[in-house]
């Protein structure tokens, strides 16, 4: 039998350590969700991500698929990993670094259903997108991940190109080098489908008149601009691929992105990072990784150097 009420309390007793202390609905598949640990948050690097969770017990949000949880499986956990965001302001309109606030921002979204007809139902965000501030949830204790700053120099250009959500560590490490006085252009560059979807744009733009190093690029794909060629502001579909390879970015951004002084950052959906696996057939559309290489760049180095390409492996 699934869990009764009172088990699934012991349960939420025996298995949750943290509190969603703050919930921010961007649109009704999109959230910024803010949780605080009970026992403090570990030392972590920007960029890097913890696995967040729920048990298979909790109730799924409405309009999202069903999902026939097998009874040996009722009381167990699910969990997904995050990247950490910040909250790149706080109450006065001041930067805000991940590590200025007791707390953890993650920026999600809702995964209504799976790829295809035959994938499994998502388990975890019908789950979280039900729950509200107060209510508690599973936070592994360690945040890890290799995907960081790493080593740069104070006039390096910072370029982090993603999508959708896989802002999220960008917005991290970003903060982090304008709080440290970087003084190199720090560029972010984020493709969405909708303008809505850009869930920190006021943030970013406070931060622009705040640093003038600081640049953040928003780029759509299904705005009437993306496809409507007799639209008045026409720009065609703004993937990060062609925005590289036809010079719009480097125009944009006011910036030759030369690999001489430059350090690039991949993270989100695997067709725009690229990554071929060895053995691997190459894709009829590139994704970043090649196309960046073609121009100089490099991500077959130990060290962190300009020229370097980082991306983020997990998804």
């Amino acid at each position: 039998m699934p869990p009764n009420a009172q088990e699934q309390r012991q349960l939420r007793e025996r298995f949750y350590n943290a509190t969603i202390i703050d919930r921010i609905d961007i649109t009704d598949d999109l959230a910024k969700f803010r949780i605080r640990p009970d026992n403090g948050i570990p030392a972590f690097d920007p960029g890097q991500y913890v696995a967040l969770g729920l048990g298979n017990w909790e109730p799924r949000l409405l309009g999202t698929q069903p999902e026939d949880v097998p009874i040996n499986k009722a009381r167990k956990i699910v969990r997904r990993a995050y990247s950490i965001s910040c909250p790149m302001l706080d109450e006065e309109g001041n930067l805000a670094t991940q590590d200025s606030v007791d707390y953890l921002e993650f920026y999600i979204t809702l995964v209504r259903q799976g790829a295809t007809a035959v994938s499994k139902p998502p388990a975890l965000t019908p789950r979280l997108f039900g729950k509200s501030v107060g209510d508690r949830v599973v936070l592994e204790k360690k945040i890890v991940g290799k995907y960081k700053l790493g080593s740069y120099e104070p006039d390096d250009t910072m370029l982090f190109l993603g999508t959708g959500t896989g802002e999220a560590p960008h917005n991290a490490m970003a903060a982090k080098l304008l709080a440290t006085g970087h003084r190199g252009r720090i560029i972010i560059a984020t493709s969405v489908r909708y303008r809505h979807d850009c869930a920190y744009m006021n943030e970013h733009r406070v931060l622009m008149r705040q640093y003038p190093n600081y640049l953040y690029l928003p780029m759509t794909t299904r705005e009437p601009e993306n496809l409507q060629p007799d639209h008045p502001q026409f720009v065609g579909k703004q993937y990060l691929q062609a925005m590289f390879t036809s010079g719009k970015l480097s125009e944009l951004a006011e910036d030759p992105l030369d690999p001489a002084n430059t350090h690039v950052f991949l993270c989100g959906n695997p067709d725009m990072i690229g990554y071929i696996a060895p053995g691997a057939e190459a894709p009829e559309n590139p994704g970043m990784l090649p196309l960046l290489r073609a121009a100089g760049f490099r991500d077959d180095v130990q060290e962190h150097h300009a020229g370097t390409i980082r991306f983020e492996k997990y998804w």
